[in-house]
Formats: C-alpha cells, sequence, structure tokens
C-alpha cells in the first residue's frame, strides 16, 4: 500500500520554485523530519497553483495537482495550506462542491473522503484590509506594470538588464565585504539566471498573474464574507490553524541599519505592508476570540492580539479557523521559512523585526506534524 501523502499549498502569488527559491523554504524537509518524530510515514509533496487567480480556479488547479501525484490510490490525505492556499483547500474539500464538471466533483469527493487533517498557516479566513488596497488605483497599476513587462519583448529586456545590474551590484557587496542580504540571496537564486527567453519560468510566473488577478477581490473582507456562505468544514476532516503575528514595526532606526539602503527600502516597505493590514474593515469584523484562545494568543505573540494585529499580510485574528494548533510571533513569510539567516538582521523578504529563528520555526512545523499524528492515531482506532 502507498504511502499517506502531505500536500504544501502556497498562497497568493504562490510558486513551488523560481530559480533556486524555493515557496516552502525548507518547510518539506522539516515537516518530513517532524512527523518521523512522531511516528508518521508520510510523503510531503509541494504543489503548483495559480499565482492570483481567483479560488475556485486555484481549487480546480489543486485538485488537478493532487490527482496527478496519487491522491485517489493513497491510503490517507492530509491538506496544509499556507495564506490563500488555505482558502483553496477549504474549497476543495467543501462537501456538495459544484465545480460544473461532474467528474471534477466525483473525484473532489473522493478525495475529501481520504483526508483527515486540513491545517491552515496565516490564511486569510475572513479576509484581508491588503486585498482592497490591491484593488485600488495604486494597487491596480502595480499589477499592470509587472503585466506589461511579462508580456512585452521590451519590457522583458528592460527586466533582464535590470537584473543583470542588480547581480552586479550584489557582487560588489561581496567584494566590499559586505554581510549577506536579500539582494545576495535573490541574485544568486533568480537575477543571474534570468534569460531574454519567453519559456523562462519568470516570464511564464508573469504570464499567469496578467492573466487571471481573480483573487484580489475575492480576499477582501467583502468577497471572503460571500465565500463564507458557500464553503462548510466536512465532518470527518480535522481542521487547524496555525497563527502568526508581528508587534507593530519599530518607529527608529539604528546606525548600523541606517547604512543599509536595502535594509531600510525593505523596512519601509514592511511598514506600509503592516499598516495598510492594521485597519480593520468597519462592516465586516473580524470574529472575537473566546477568553481561552484569547490567551492562547497572548501567550503566543508574547503581546495582546487585538484587530489592528498582523504578520505583516494578513491580520491575526482573520486566521482563526478550527483548533489553533500554533501560535508564532512571526511575519507572512517567515512562517514559511523566510526568516531572518543566523548573524544577520535582515530577514529574507519582510523585516519584521519579529525575531523568529530556527528553533521557533522547528516548533511550528513540530506543531503541524502532532496534529496530523494526532488525526491518524484517531482515525486508526
Amino acid at each position: 500500500m502507498s504511502d499517506p501523502i502531505v500536500f504544501l499549498v502556497p498562497g497568493f502569488f504562490g510558486f513551488t520554485s523560481v530559480g533556486s527559491v524555493s515557496y516552502f523554504a525548507d518547510v518539506e524537509h522539516t515537516l518530513a523530519r517532524a512527523l518521523r518524530r512522531h511516528g508518521v510515514k508520510a510523503r510531503v509533496v509541494r504543489c503548483r497553483t495559480r499565482p492570483t487567480a481567483s479560488i475556485p480556479r486555484r481549487a480546480a488547479a489543486l485538485l488537478g495537482e493532487v490527482r496527478r501525484r496519487g491522491a485517489l490510490n493513497a491510503p490517507a490525505l492530509h491538506f496544509v495550506g499556507h495564506s490563500t492556499g488555505g482558502l483553496d483547500m477549504r474549497l476543495l474539500l467543501t462537501p456538495g462542491r459544484r465545480s460544473g464538471r461532474a467528474s471534477d466533483d466525483e473525484a473532489a469527493r473522493q478525495v475529501a473522503a481520504r483526508t483527515r487533517t486540513a491545517i491552515s498557516v496565516a490564511t486569510p479566513h475572513h479576509g484581508t484590509p491588503l486585498a482592497n488596497h490591491f484593488i485600488s488605483l495604486h494597487g491596480q497599476t502595480l499589477l499592470m506594470v509587472l503585466s506589461a513587462l511579462a508580456t512585452s519583448g521590451q519590457g522583458r529586456g528592460v527586466i533582464v538588464a535590470a537584473a543583470k545590474a542588480i547581480a552586479l551590484a550584489a557582487r560588489l557587496d561581496d567584494w566590499l565585504g559586505r554581510a549577506q542580504g536579500p539582494l545576495d540571496r535573490i541574485a544568486e537564486a533568480v537575477l543571474e539566471r534570468l534569460r531574454f527567453d519567453r519559456n523562462d519560468p519568470v516570464w511564464r510566473y508573469l504570464d499567469e498573474i496578467e492573466n487571471d488577478q481573480g483573487a484580489v477581490l475575492q480576499l477582501t473582507p467583502e468577497g471572503i464574507d460571500l465565500f463564507d456562505t458557500a464553503v462548510s468544514n466536512h465532518p470527518g476532516i480535522a481542521y487547524g490553524c496555525v497563527v502568526a503575528g508581528v508587534p507593530p514595526p519599530r518607529e527608529e532606526l539604528e546606525f548600523s541599519e541606517l547604512l543599509d539602503p536595502e535594509y531600510v527600502a525593505l523596512r519601509a516597505l514592511f511598514r506600509l505592508l503592516h499598516a495598510l493590514a492594521a485597519r480593520p474593515h468597519p462592516h465586516y469584523p473580524y470574529p472575537a476570540p473566546g477568553a481561552a484562545t484569547q490567551r492562547l494568543l497572548s501567550r503566543g505573540l508574547g503581546f495582546e492580539a487585538t484587530p489592528a494585529t498582523s504578520d505583516g499580510i494578513v491580520p491575526t485574528l482573520s486566521q482563526l479557523h478550527g483548533r489553533v494548533l500554533h501560535v508564532a510571533c512571526a511575519d507572512h513569510l517567515d512562517i514559511v521559512g523566510h526568516y531572518t539567516l543566523a548573524g544577520g538582521h535582515t530577514a529574507d523578504w519582510l523585516p519584521s523585526g519579529a525575531g523568529y529563528a530556527p528553533p521557533a520555526f522547528e516548533a511550528t512545523w513540530d506543531a503541524v506534524a502532532a496534529a496530523i499524528a494526532g488525526a491518524s492515531a484517531r482515525r486508526a482506532h
């Protein structure tokens, strides 16, 4: 008999890998080790998705991916969805799901029947104010620029030239003895390898963003309110969540940070994202947690969670769904492995200052493994 399968489902703008950059940085191996410690033999699989497509289209792509990976022959299935991936997972597993294709609906029913756990990680179950920004004029302009660069030969030429310049700047930093930062890692993993060839994975990825941005509207608090009326939990599946949040960013910068323009720019970006995520919708509030959940959040974060608390992308209270498995003081990308490296203050993408480090990363994914092991044990009995 084949082994159970754990599917890792990426979120908005998600990918399995571009160049050598992996969406679930080291999650696959960390989770596999934790599962073995808990006595679970399973195959951990990273799923491909449509980066910004509507949730129904992403769920359909997820169904195709899990079928291709042997889900209908596996004795048990487990889903772990990060960010929007948690919504894709919920829609796929909804009882009586109707996609308009009877064969797909039957396959989804079989997948749900084999599924034991559905774990969301930093998922906007009640939306995120950032999505409202992306449907604004400024947000749409950003996506239009990405689209133009992805779909025109001239635009691709500009990106290739800029990528080479950035990669050269990163090498100059190395020659000057500066510690490696995000620019260096991006240069090594993507930019130095970027080619004008239309079949380069980066262009295909940007093409997908240009072709379908349906999730942008659906991730608003208003859009998710409608999503929740159509989606329900499957009675045979254990639902749980991993919740993340960070304290408000520091106002001041240290002198050493001011000498690092790359860090200053990334820090400013994080402060903007955090400020936008801290604006709850006046007509679509997040559900108020019970006293026990509030204590769990405060203990895990190290401070009180309020409607303004977020991981920089998704409000913390919006992430609650099912049993709370783990609470981490971490930003939205820390939790999937893109956190501050030892010896450096700059996070790979979002310098939130959360202090998330390898032991916290191990603890997060050990909690996920424990939930999978617990559901497997209950089903065996």
